[in-house]
């Protein structure tokens, strides 16, 4: 194996430790309910629905970081040298994804029907990470740079991009609608995924039948 395919692998074994770490530590921060009271299936009930906002907020970021890793995947999958910007967009990239558990705690331990904040502080994580993908995508994909034999065309640069900015998107929409009427109504953006995939398939079909 030559020496820069080695140190690609290197890169992309790192990222992907810190993805399977990221993606663990969401779990760790649910706590199973202490209940002081007689144990018996209502009280288990009532505890497990007393953690419902920590449960939903794990799933959401569950499958967010599962989207980006697999967007990060199909990245790299193609990219055959490196340099150190690439590998500093790289790292400020998974700076993102591993502050997505702490983040994700708080947008879940203080869910309040009424209060933005965590609602705010977690949009602002998951639009992090989505700038940082498309400017991985962008730069993997500039000849200039020589990181790739073959480069994606505009076209699947443009469906790359529009799938990166997915969850953003969604997020952004949902705190605007939690400004304007009631937070917990934002809070419910991201059913809008199926609908906002959809398009985006609508258009790789569209896009492909050209």
């Amino acid at each position: 194996m030559k020496k820069t395919e080695f140190q690609l692998e290197r890169m992309i074994l790192f990222s992907d430790a810190v993805f399977a770490i990221a993606i663990t530590l969401l779990v760790i921060e649910i706590k199973v309910p202490h209940i002081e009271r007689q144990i018996n299936d209502d009280s288990i009930l009532h505890s497990l629905i007393h953690i419902l906002p920590e449960l939903l907020g794990f799933i959401l970021s569950f499958f967010t970081i599962g989207i980006y890793w697999s967007v990060h995947h199909r990245i790299f999958g193609t990219v055959e040298n490196y340099d150190i910007k690439l590998i500093w967009i790289n790292m400020t990239f998974l700076f993102s994804i591993v502050l997505m558990p702490f983040t994700t705690a708080v947008y879940s331990h203080f869910y309040q029907p009424n209060v933005i904040i965590p609602h705010l502080i977690y949009t602002i994580n998951i639009c992090l990470t989505g700038v940082l993908t498309i400017i991985l995508i962008s730069y993997t994909n500039n000849p200039a740079y020589s990181l790739k034999s073959k480069y994606d065309s505009k076209g699947s640069v443009t469906i790359q991009n529009m799938r990166a900015l997915m969850m953003p998107l969604v997020l952004v929409f949902g705190l605007l609608i939690s400004a304007f009427t009631l937070p917990w109504i934002g809070r419910m953006s991201p059913l809008l995924i199926p609908v906002y995939l959809f398009c985006v398939n609508k258009l790789t079909n569209s896009n492909s039948s050209r």
